[in-house]
């Protein structure tokens, strides 16, 4: 299996090189890095399509893709639809500030390439599930689509709640503290971790299944502890309602969960 597992990685290194130069190029040519997030969601469908291509996947094969599939494609069309009206993320507007002459490289290097060896990494469930054989659905498949399910909850909900909140010209500058948000500062961020740890969850019953615990704690850390919480925590701190709302709402997993 693991030779198998890498095989498939190998099989991968083409594609993917073409796809990070197919998204640098789009983004030199709109000048704008901030659809790397629009490509983030697609790149794991993309994923999908090459490890089908050439395989008769089973039925567990399509439950895993279809979820892993569905969650990228809402969240790119969320994240598309969100940004194509407005001006680059300040986050990525601050590297191309910062990086000067070395921008063209560092953006290359840091934010595309990166993004894709991320995606890799957590993209191991759908390259693991594509070397099974005699894949069958247990009660560990239905443990692990109902946690999908209720976090494909959390992270659609809480968007669309943010987003009409954001609509109304009387909440320009205000905290989203209501809804969801009201259990959650980042609702979005623990549906998509526990979407993950579904998908996770879903293949523990099968060999070597356990393994591909790297994918939910490479997303869990990358959300709570890098390009996540930090990166927009560190804009609403200056907010003067964000203290007393950071003390009565947990960060990430609503207080019930903290129990």
């Amino acid at each position: 299996m693991a030779s198998q597992i890498i095989e498939s990685y190998i099989s991968l290194l083409i594609p993917m090189l073409a796809w990070v130069v197919f998204w640098y190029l789009i983004s030199i040519v709109i000048n704008r890095n901030d659809f790397v997030d629009v490509a983030w969601g697609l790149g794991f469908i993309y994923i999908t399509f090459w490890l089908t291509i050439n395989n008769d996947p089973l039925i567990l094969q399509y439950i895993v893709n279809g979820l892993v599939a569905l969650w990228g494609l809402r969240l790119a069309i969320y994240l598309f639809s969100r940004n194509r009206k407005k001006k680059e993320d300040y986050r990525y507007k601050q590297w191309r500030d910062d990086w000067g002459k070395w921008f063209y490289i560092r953006s290359f290097l840091q934010v595309y390439v990166l993004q894709t060896v991320l995606m890799l990494f957590i993209a191991l469930p759908l390259v693991f599930v594509s070397n099974l054989q005699g894949l069958a659905l247990n009660g560990w498949s239905a443990i692990g689509i109902i946690c999908w399910l209720i976090g494909f909850y959390w992270q659609v909900v809480g968007d669309y709640q943010k987003g009409q909140f954001k609509k109304s010209p009387s909440n320009n500058g205000e905290l989203m503290t209501s809804g969801l948000w009201s259990k959650s500062r980042h609702p979005n961020y623990f549906g998509e971790i526990l979407m993950w740890w579904g998908v996770w969850l879903v293949l523990i019953p099968y060999s070597l299944g356990w393994t591909t615990v790297i994918s939910p704690i490479v997303i869990t850390y990358l959300l709570l502890k890098v390009s996540g919480v930090p990166m927009l925590e560190a804009k609403q701190r200056k907010h003067p309602d964000f203290e007393e709302y950071s003390k009565r709402v947990p960060a990430v997993f609503p207080r019930w969960m903290n129990n």
